[in-house]
C-alpha cells in the first residue's frame, strides 16, 4: 500500500470547509439568541436607557436662548461687555423682532425662566416686556390707516409683500425653519404667501417682519394669511424701512400706497428700538442682563454642572457661588457621610440576625423570615410617617426615657428633622436588603467548617473569625452594594424625617424637577451622582473584587 497525501482544508458532510460550517452555525447560535433578548433588549432601551440618556443630555443642552433669539444671538456676538454701557441699536432692534414672535407663541416666558437661573430678575423682565411690543408699532399703524384705510386689511399687505416677478420661496422657508426651531417640532402645511425677491431687497425688515407673521398665521394659528391683520411690528418695520428706502422706482402692486405712506411716515418719530426696551423697563439698560444673555447663547453650556458644584459661568469666566449659595457640595458630602453611616448600620443590625436565620431550624427560620419580609407589605410612607411620631419630642421613645428617669420631661431628646432621624428610619427600611444577601450565603456555609476548626482546636471566636467569616463576606459585599445604592438616590425618607440638616442631595434633584423646572440643573446633580456611584463602584471592584460579591 502507498501512503496517500491529502491536501487543503478539511471538510464537512455537507461540502463546506469545516471552519465555515463551524462559523456559519455559531452566528445562527448567535442569532437565534439574540432574537430571544430582542423584545427584553428593546424594552430596556425605551423605557430605561433612552430616558437616561435624555436626562443626562439636559445637563448641558442650551438651545433654548439660541432658538428663542437667534437673530439677537448673532449680532450680540460682537459686543464686548467689557467695555461697559449697552449694546447698539442693532441688537435692540434684533431683540424686539426676536421677542415679538417668541411671545406670539407664549414661549418668551420660557426663555426668562431659564435666563432668570443665571440672573435673579430677567424672568419678570421678559414677562412684562412681552405684553408691551405691541406699543412700538401701534403710533405707526395709526398713521397709516389714518392716511388709507386698507393698511388695516390683510388682503391688502399680502399683495404688497407678494409684489410681482420672482418669488423668494428661501426667504419663506427660513422662517418656517426658525418657528420650528423655537416650537421644537416640525411643522408642514402650506403658508400660502411668499415675498417677491424685489420687496425683499425694496423692504428687507419689513418682508422679515411680515414672513414671520405669515408662517405663525398659518402654521400655527391655521388661518389663511390674505385674511388676518399683519401684527404691530410689521407696521414698525415698514416705519423703519421707508425712511431709508427708495420706492420712487418701484412699479409693483400698491406702489402708489407705499410712496404715500412714505411721505406721511417722513414726519413721525424715528424707530427707537433702545429706548422702547428701556422705557418699558430700565433694566434692558443693565450691561449684565446682556452679559448674561451673551454667556448663555451657545447651543450647549457647561453652567449647569458649574452650578452643581457651588461655581458659576459669568461673562468674566467660571466664578465660585456667593458664600451664602454654596449649598450643593454640603450636600453631596452629607449624602455621602450618610449613606455609608447607614450601610455599616444596617451590616451591624443586620449579620446577627442573618446568622440566626442561616443556623436555627427551618420552621424557625421561615417564621423570622416572615418577620424580615414584613415590612416590605407596608407602605414606605406609612413607615417612614411612624418613625416620625416615635423619634419627635413628645413622641413614643422620649415617653418612654421620660417614664424610666433616663431623660429630663424639659430636657427631651431631638432626634427628628436631623441627620440621626433620617439613618435610624432608613436603617430600619433598608435592612432586609441587607439581610437577604448575607442570609443566601450563610445559608451556603457547611457547617462542619466550625466543628473541624474546634476539632482542632479552635475557639468559638477564632472558628467563626478565621472560619466562617471570610465566606460571608461576599454576602455582606453584596448587601452593602445593593443597601449604598439605594440609600444615596433615597428622597422620600429624608424629606419627611430630615428636616434642614438631614436631607439628601436627592431632595434637591427632586426639588429642580418638581417645583423649581431646572431640569438642567437637576440633570447635572444626577450625572455628578452616577459618576460618584460609578466611581464607588470602581474602586469596590479594585479593593475587594466585583467576582467575589455573591448572592447566594
Amino acid at each position: 500500500m502507498s501512503d496517500t497525501t491529502h491536501s487543503g482544508p478539511m471538510l464537512a458532510a455537507d461540502g463546506r470547509p469545516l471552519k465555515q460550517s463551524l462559523n456559519r452555525a455559531l452566528r445562527r447560535q448567535k442569532l437565534r439568541a439574540l432574537l430571544l433578548i430582542a423584545p427584553l433588549l428593546t424594552f430596556v432601551l425605551v423605557t430605561f436607557i433612552a430616558p437616561i440618556a435624555d436626562m443626562l443630555f439636559r445637563s448641558v443642552e442650551n438651545q433654548i436662548v439660541s432658538e428663542t433669539l437667534p437673530s439677537t444671538t448673532e449680532v450680540l456676538q460682537d459686543w464686548d461687555h467689557t467695555a461697559g454701557g449697552t449694546p447698539g441699536e442693532a441688537v435692540y432692534r434684533a431683540l424686539y423682532y426676536d421677542l415679538y414672535i417668541a411671545a406670539e407663541a407664549r414661549l418668551h416666558t420660557r426663555l426668562g425662566t431659564r435666563l432668570n437661573y443665571e440672573y435673579t430678575g430677567v424672568s419678570s423682565l421678559f414677562r412684562s416686556t412681552g405684553r408691551a411690543l405691541d406699543d412700538l408699532g401701534e403710533p405707526y399703524q395709526d398713521i397709516l390707516e389714518d392716511l388709507d384705510d386698507r393698511w388695516g386689511e390683510g388682503a391688502f399687505w399680502h399683495s404688497l409683500m407678494s409684489g410681482s416677478g420672482a418669488a423668494a420661496e428661501d426667504v419663506i422657508e427660513s422662517h418656517r425653519q426658525r418657528l420650528q426651531a423655537l416650537e421644537g417640532a416640525r411643522l408642514p402645511g402650506d403658508i400660502g404667501f411668499a415675498p417677491s425677491a424685489e420687496i425683499a431687497e425694496l423692504l428687507p425688515l419689513t418682508t422679515f417682519a411680515y414672513s414671520d407673521f405669515a408662517v405663525f398665521t398659518a402654521l400655527m394659528d391655521e388661518d389663511v394669511v390674505a385674511e388676518e391683520d399683519p401684527w404691530e411690528s410689521v407696521y414698525a418695520a415698514l416705519a423703519e424701512d421707508l425712511r431709508g428706502a427708495d420706492v420712487s422706482g418701484y412699479a409693483g402692486p400698491e406702489a402708489d400706497a407705499l410712496q404715500a405712506a412714505q411721505s406721511a411716515l417722513a414726519t413721525a418719530d424715528p424707530v427707537a428700538y433702545a429706548a422702547f426696551f428701556e422705557e418699558e423697563d430700565p433694566d434692558w439698560a443693565n450691561p449684565d442682563i446682556w452679559a448674561t444673555i451673551q454667556t448663555y447663547s451657545s447651543e450647549y453650556t457647561g453652567g449647569y454642572f458649574l452650578n452643581a458644584v457651588d461655581l458659576q459661568l459669568t461673562p468674566e469666566g467660571i466664578e465660585a457661588r456667593p458664600e451664602g449659595q454654596r449649598i450643593y457640595m454640603v450636600l453631596f458630602q452629607r449624602t455621602m457621610f450618610m449613606s455609608l453611616a447607614i450601610t455599616f448600620s444596617c451590616i451591624l443590625l443586620g449579620y446577627p440576625v442573618a446568622w440566626l436565620l442561616a443556623n436555627l431550624p427551618t420552621a424557625k427560620a421561615n417564621l423570622l423570615m416572615i418577620l424580615v419580609l414584613l415590612p416590605f407589605w407596608t407602605s414606605l410612607l406609612v413607615r417612614t410617617s411612624a418613625w416620625k411620631v416615635m423619634l419627635q419630642q413628645q413622641g413614643v421613645i422620649n415617653d418612654v426615657l421620660v417614664w424610666l428617669g433616663l431623660v429630663n420631661d424639659g430636657a427631651r431628646l431631638v432626634m427628628i428633622n436631623n441627620q440621626f432621624g433620617t439613618i435610624v428610619a432608613m436603617t430600619h427600611i433598608l435592612l432586609p436588603f441587607m439581610i437577604l444577601p448575607m442570609y443566601s450565603v450563610m445559608q451556603t456555609i457547611p457547617p462542619s467548617y466550625l466543628r473541624a476548626a474546634k476539632s482542632l482546636g479552635a475557639t468559638n471566636w477564632t472558628a467563626f473569625w478565621r472560619v466562617y467569616f471570610p465566606q460571608s463576606v461576599p454576602g455582606i459585599g453584596a448587601g452593602s452594594i445593593l443597601v449604598f445604592i439605594l440609600a444615596i438616590g433615597y428622597y422620600i425618607t429624608p424629606e419627611i424625617v430630615g428636616g434642614r440638616t438631614g436631607t439628601f442631595i436627592s431632595n434637591r434633584i427632586a426639588y429642580h424637577i418638581s417645583s423649581s423646572l431646572n431640569w438642567g440643573l437637576a440633570a447635572a446633580l444626577g450625572a455628578i451622582l452616577l459618576a460618584v456611584v460609578l466611581l464607588l463602584y470602581w474602586a469596590y471592584d479594585r479593593i475587594v473584587g466585583i467576582d467575589n460579591v455573591k448572592l447566594g
